[in-house]
């Protein structure tokens, strides 16, 4: 749903971090992104994947034995680093703050989600403006596009899950009716412009 010339410009910008959000069938959508990047990928990744809050998360565990990349799960004060996926920890809002670092938050939920795509993203663009790439994947309720939509806004490169690829198509659905994004891909694609983007300029 790309064409050419989307996609080349896409792949030609400068990048300096990227956030991803996910809900149902999100686990597999996002290994299907991650796995095969180097282990010298030069952007820090942060992901929010909506998970039950009653419960420890194992996501850094279980991506960290698939993936070349560091994988850990977001830590306070933290600052992000490349080659990292950094996971929001199960029951707080994850945001990225000025001087690019994480902050937690356990202030209420947006869109019945905590950790919130939508606070990560737009904090994130506060902090990174075009620099930023933020990627929306399936899930069943309509936390991230607003989020997207105003990152977009602040100049970053927006990039939305073909809903016909999606295992639940209603979050890139919601994205789709509130904003025209730069880039609406299939996952293998989505994949492939991560490579272009950590490629040596």
């Amino acid at each position: 749903m790309a064409d050419d010339d989307a996609l080349k410009a896409a792949a030609g910008r400068r990048i300096e971090a990227i956030v991803i959000g996910a809900s149902a069938g999100g686990f597999e959508a996002l290994m299907a992104l991650l796995e095969g990047l180097p282990s010298g990928y030069p952007f820090p990744m942060a992901v929010v994947l909506h998970l039950p809050d009653n419960r420890d998360s194992r996501l850094a565990e279980l991506f960290g034995y698939r993936l070349a990349l560091r994988v850990r799960e977001a830590r306070d004060k933290e600052p992000l680093e490349p080659g990292t996926v950094y996971f929001a920890p199960p029951g707080y809002h994850l945001l990225v703050e000025a001087d690019r670092s994480f902050s937690l938050s356990c202030e209420d939920r947006v869109n019945y989600a905590r950790p919130s795509i939508d606070v990560l993203m737009l904090s994130a663009a506060d902090a990174y403006g075009p620099a930023l790439c933020g990627i929306l994947l399936t899930g069943a309720n309509y936390d991230g596009a607003a989020g997207l939509a105003g990152m977009q806004i602040a100049g970053g490169l927006a990039v939305v899950q073909d809903p016909a690829s999606a295992e639940v198509p209603t979050m890139p659905e919601a994205a789709l009716r509130r904003m025209a994004p730069d880039l609406v891909l299939p996952l293998a694609e989505i994949h492939s412009l991560l490579r272009k983007l950590g490629a040596p300029r």
